[in-house]
């Protein structure tokens, strides 16, 4: 995640020249208020203000703050949901469509690097896939089919880049890579630029209708007005029919610097391990790394993270001569129950004013890109070619509805349980330095956490979202809520998610 001493680090430095682009615009009412600054917001903030709208990006943190900041960043028009099952949901012009729109954001994102001239590792490479068993290699033949059925060209192949033992693998041409922050950063000096304004550290609590006029209200109780309201948060604030149609998970990512600089891969690596994993090199500072992601699990469930963290340093030793490991984090995104996001218009609206994108599984560089196009069009244009395809309220009673049970089955499921299987502590020593546990103090359920020095914070444990027990997170140390992914940090304040307000938190004093 980025983090900002101040104004800047060194990564944003050369903004501070920029300063007076921040201030709030001459009158609180714009075209366009766009909420959340990462690649979405940045990206359509900066498409409509280039097309004459006045914008106001509100975030709740910093810029680049969530999701963006803790991408692979890979550019890839193979989807995380195989072509079949697109096919299969909605069949194969829309799935022919859906890599169209893949494609075209890949474009979008080279067309901006190279009218901007923005220095951001980016380089064209090739994807490959390799399957380790027969199970695997049977569902490869099936991609590989289905990669081809919608236009993309793959072709079975008998090398891969990489020392991994495989059975079978394909590989398929112009996917991408580069540096997300490098990127975003140069998008959001050239909509400040045209004339854009951002205000951070405002969250935003509701958009309220007044005849046509949108009243955005914000936590620090002041409101903005506009005629258009984005919301590209991830995930929307508050309760409503996308809540139940999108799954929050985790996936975490290692860099590694290998002992032999002649490993590093100049091309993406997929496995079809269930989660799998993926591979690409990366540039930091004067040396190379390899990325690897993989592990990934429901928010706030597995919350193990020095284990998923174990898992994932091992498997790579397995294969890879591994000097050092250089980073590791963990980073958030939603799954769509039916394979592709939702964006376009906010479902169960009155008007079409208000706009969303979400549910992006994995595939956040593209399908944040492809949104700003979608959502500038429907502003501009009244309509898009892909508007259909990916609104979200689109109404599919066969496709995703297992997934849709399945989920909503599992919120109920932590909605109950969670709540019973509270610690019984007599005192605070049993609690280490470090750790998180939900406990009950006369009948009262407490999040308790001890920080290395010994201090305790307490919360009360109830996510503000939608009323289930948060879960700790023990090395992001952070409480995460199972069921629709709001995470709060040790003292209850709200980092993301679908909630508005932090966790109360209690006074202790003493050994009370």
């Amino acid at each position: 995640m980025i983090k900002r001493d101040g104004k800047n680090t060194s990564l944003w430095q050369d903004l501070e020249d920029l300063e007076g682009y921040h201030q709030v615009p001459p009158s609180d009412h714009v075209d366009v208020i766009i909420v959340g600054a990462g690649i979405t917001g940045i990206t359509t903030a900066l498409m409509l203000q280039a097309q004459g709208k006045k914008c106001l990006i509100l975030e709740a943190h910093t810029v680049g703050f969530g999701t963006t900041s803790g991408t692979s960043a890979h550019l890839n028009t193979v989807l995380d949901t195989p072509y079949q099952t697109l096919i299969s949901n909605f069949g194969k012009q829309q799935a022919i469509l859906a890599a169209e729109a893949a494609q075209q954001a890949v474009e979008h994102i080279t067309g901006f690097i190279e009218k901007f001239q923005i220095s951001c590792d980016f380089s064209r490479c090739d994807g490959y896939m390799y399957a380790t068993q027969q199970d695997e290699e049977k569902e490869l033949i099936k991609t590989l089919e289905a990669i081809n059925e919608v236009g993309i060209y793959a072709e079975f192949v008998d090398d891969i880049p990489g020392p991994m033992d495989y059975i079978r693998a394909i590989k398929f041409g112009e996917q991408g890579r580069f540096h997300p922050l490098k990127y975003l950063k140069a998008l959001y000096v050239e909509f400040l630029k045209l004339g854009g304004h951002i205000l951070e550290n405002t969250k935003v609590i509701k958009t309220i209708d007044q005849e046509g006029l949108q009243r955005v209200e914000t936590a620090g109780d002041k409101s903005f007005y506009a005629d258009y309201v984005v919301y590209a948060t991830h995930t929307p604030p508050g309760v409503h029919m996308l809540t139940f149609k999108l799954a929050p998970y985790r996936s975490y990512v290692m860099g590694f610097e290998l002992a032999d600089n002649e490993s590093y891969p100049e091309d993406l690596t997929y496995d079809m391990q269930d989660p799998f994993h993926y591979f690409r090199k990366a540039a930091y500072q004067d040396r190379q790394l390899l990325l690897v992601g993989g592990q990934d699990h429901k928010t706030g469930q597995h919350n193990n993270t020095d284990f998923n963290f174990t898992e994932l340093e091992s498997f790579v030793r397995s294969t890879y001569k591994v000097k050092e490991v250089v980073y590791k984090w963990s980073s958030q995104y939603y799954e769509s129950t039916d394979g592709l996001p939702y964006i376009g218009y906010f479902p169960g609206k009155k008007n079409k004013r208000i706009f969303v994108a979400t549910g992006y599984s994995g595939n956040g560089m593209i399908f944040g890109t492809l949104s700003a196009q979608i959502i500038s069009d429907l502003i501009v244009h009244g309509k898009s070619t892909y508007e259909a395809l990916f609104s979200p309220s689109r109404c599919k009673p066969i496709a995703g509805f297992s997934n849709f049970m399945t989920e909503n089955i599992d919120v109920a499921k932590h909605l109950i349980t969670d709540k019973l299987s509270v610690s019984k502590i007599h005192s605070y020593g049993e609690i280490a330095k470090g750790e998180g546990r939900i406990i009950n103090f006369e009948n009262r359920d407490i999040g308790l956490f001890k920080d290395d020095t010994g201090q305790l914070f307490a919360v009360d444990p109830v996510c503000k979202h939608a009323g289930c027990v948060v879960q700790w997170n023990s090395t992001e140390r952070s409480w995460d809520c199972p069921c629709h992914g709001a995470r709060y940090d040790p003292t209850g304040l709200l980092l993301t998610g679908p909630a508005t307000t932090g966790l109360p938190a209690y006074e202790i004093n003493g050994d009370d």
